[in-house]
């Protein structure tokens, strides 16, 4: 899967698409932020609903770092997330 960097806050970020599909596989797709220079890694993850492409790469590819950083604000820690194994 591909990944982007970003900078946000002065820290470099991973973003990938999770892999995890939704019953509507094109509908919404989560990202995972991945801060990769500090230990444990330090991971968040969103959703999002894309506007252009419906497919995951190139969705991720659309997004510009105005974009991610919204998305980015938006993100909550991994470990909350069904993307990372959270279960209620």
């Amino acid at each position: 899967m591909p990944v982007r960097t970003v900078e946000i806050a002065g820290h470099t970020w991973e973003v990938s698409p999770s892999g995890r599909v939704t019953p509507n596989d094109r509908d919404e797709f989560s990202l995972v932020f991945a801060r990769r220079d500090v230990t444990p890694h330090e991971i968040r993850v969103t959703r999002y609903s894309p506007v252009g492409a419906r497919w995951r790469e190139q969705s991720l590819a659309e997004l510009n770092a105005d974009d991610l950083a919204r998305l980015f604000a938006q993100s909550q820690p991994g470990i909350m997330s069904p993307e990372r194994g959270y279960r209620a």
